[in-house]
């Protein structure tokens, strides 16, 4: 295995590894030692891959909100329908939600802190399509008419809320992990009935 073959594999599990800590596990607080044990390297490797604990949290932050702005780009530039296009986007959400529960938290948090994804003309482009075809779900009666921005909130705080409120709701409410995953699985069901008109 070449040099630079091995460099791209260690960086590669580092940022897997910080990952898994910051969003499977929810430690946000988590220290470079703790990262570097986790993915059995010596804690100087992540100094030199990343130059500080800070900056592979932005790394791994803005990977992750790269990753959701592709997949909504391709759910929404696809050629399924309006129903089709939320179903699928509700299936890898609520998988992706599977793999890491605190991602979601995490997404606010750094947000709330004004690091938010920073090509908004792109963004801007895929909203004007998305509500676009609200609009045009609202004429045929498929949903209820509404201004399409109003959609867009429904549809993100069905979706969002019981996930980034995890740890309260599920205190609250007196569920383990378990049965909120259960809870969590029956969304889908519920927010497709909740935003299409039968």
């Amino acid at each position: 295995m070449s040099a630079k073959s091995l460099d791209t594999d260690t960086e590669h599990l580092i940022k897997e590894t910080a990952k898994r800590v910051f969003f499977t596990e929810g430690r946000f607080n988590a220290t470079t030692q703790e990262i570097a044990d986790a993915a059995g390297v010596n804690r100087t490797l992540i100094n030199y891959y990343f130059r500080s604990r800070n900056n592979l949290f932005e790394i791994v932050f803005q990977d992750a909100q790269i990753q959701e702005h592709d997949l909504m780009e391709k759910i929404i530039f696809s050629n399924l329908s309006f129903k089709e296009k939320i179903s699928q986007h509700l299936d890898t959400f609520f998988e992706q939600t599977k793999k890491y529960p605190y991602l979601e938290i995490y997404m606010v948090t750094q947000m709330n802190q004004g690091n938010c994804y920073k090509d908004k003309e792109h963004m801007n482009m895929l909203l004007d399509k998305f509500y676009l075809e609200v609009a045009v779900e609202m004429e045929k009666g498929n949903i209820d008419k509404m201004r399409p921005e109003q959609f867009v909130l429904n549809f993100v705080s069905l979706m969002s809320f019981p996930v980034s409120m995890r740890p309260l709701l599920q205190e609250t409410m007196g569920f383990n992990n378990e049965s909120y995953d259960k809870l969590l699985e029956e969304r889908k069901d519920v927010i497709m009935n909740t935003l299409f008109i039968k």
